[in-house]
């Protein structure tokens, strides 16, 4: 028997906006239909089992998966309607994740590398780490993809972990007119010694910022200084040179880390209050999307190997996320629970224009 592609599709990304951790849960909220629904979707002579399913998605071009349905959310996202800060920047969170249940035939993990819209909670773009390479190569297809979705790249600022300090980075994203503010430690040893041995006593506090919460009291200080100057460090693009101090306490112990940042744009464009936001951006992507993906969908403990599954169950969860952020939801666990009870709303959201269903 044959069955609609559009309706199994839909019924993968409905499952999973549902709350479904794996392909079997798919297969079940299919079966679990009734009647109208299941005609709403093209099966009215019956439902594929569980292998037809799964041979479906574990052979999708996971790439194009990701574009479709990340351009699918960023076109029902809300628009902003409440006034932006003068110098309002759309940051990009960049940042890598094994699965750590799923291993090739060879033994190795599926890693995936992934660009967030901190802003929205969308994940724009995931690439597949080549099995035998890591995740620098990526970093340009990374990009291509999230330009496929948004059209154009100019003005976006890019943030990721240290591993991504690299040259190469900064003038592909410079050359697509985006910015870049990037950790840097060990691995570049000559920048990071020529940052550190700035005058930084001389340069007068830019912000400060104190939280607390979960028995712990921490304060973030900045301080930024401008080296796009002859002399300047050795990095291409890099305006400012950034140092941050976290000090915490917690139980009666202070601990105190320091970090070092460069960062393409000038004074003018990232004050040190913008350079604190911005770099606490950088945690969205592990915070939001992918500790959710573990704690809710059970991603780690998910054994999905064959073909592209890993990868395309990983995008469904990303967009389950997405689509329930932009809702307006903060615990996705209680978005995905009452979407599961009101089916008929989630196929009418992934069939149609409409922008709302919870």
């Amino acid at each position: 028997m044959r069955y609609p592609l559009s309706g199994l599709l839909t019924v993968a990304v409905c499952a999973v906006l549902a709350g479904a951790s794996s392909f079997a849960a798919i297969t079940d909220w299919l079966h679990d239909l009734d009647e109208q629904a299941r005609d709403r979707l093209g099966f009215d002579h019956g439902v594929p089992v569980g292998t037809t399913v799964w041979r479906l998605l574990t052979r999708l071009d996971d790439g194009l998966l990701s574009t479709v349905l990340a351009g699918w959310l960023t076109a029902r996202a809300q628009p902003v309607t409440t006034p932006r800060p003068r110098r309002y920047r759309t940051v990009i969170a960049v940042d890598g994740k094994t699965l750590r249940g799923a291993r090739r035939s060879d033994g190795g993990q599926v890693h995936l590398l992934s660009a967030l819209d901190t802003s929205t909670g969308i994940v724009l773009a995931q690439v597949t780490v080549s099995a035998k390479s890591n995740e620098i190569p990526a970093f340009a297809p990374l990009l291509d993809a999230v330009e496929t979705v948004l059209g154009t790249l100019t003005g976006l600022l890019f943030i990721a972990d240290a591993l991504h300090t690299q040259t190469a980075h900064a003038d592909e994203i410079a050359a697509r007119g985006a910015h870049l503010m990037i950790p840097t430690k060990g691995n570049q040893p000559t920048l990071f010694a020529q940052i550190k041995a700035l005058p930084w006593p001389d340069v007068p506090l830019g912000d400060r910022r104190r939280d607390t919460g979960h028995g712990r009291r921490e304060t973030r200080t900045v301080k930024a200084i401008t080296v796009h100057t002859p002399g300047g460090i050795r990095f291409p693009h890099a305006q400012q040179a950034i140092r941050i101090i976290r000090t915490r306490t917690t139980g009666g112990k202070t601990s105190r880390e320091t970090t070092y940042f460069t960062v393409s744009l000038p004074a003018e464009q990232a004050q040190p209050a913008d350079l604190q936001d911005w770099a606490r951006r950088e945690w969205h992507i592990e915070n939001h999307v992918h500790h959710v993906r573990d704690v809710t969908f059970r991603e780690d403990l998910h054994q999905a190997r064959t073909g592209t599954g890993p990868a395309v169950l990983a995008t469904l969860r990303n967009t389950s996320i997405g689509y329930h952020r932009t809702n307006g939801e903060a615990n996705i666990a209680r978005a995905t629970r009452r979407a599961n009870r009101r089916p008929h709303d989630l196929i009418t959201a992934v069939t149609s224009t409409y922008t709302t269903t919870q």
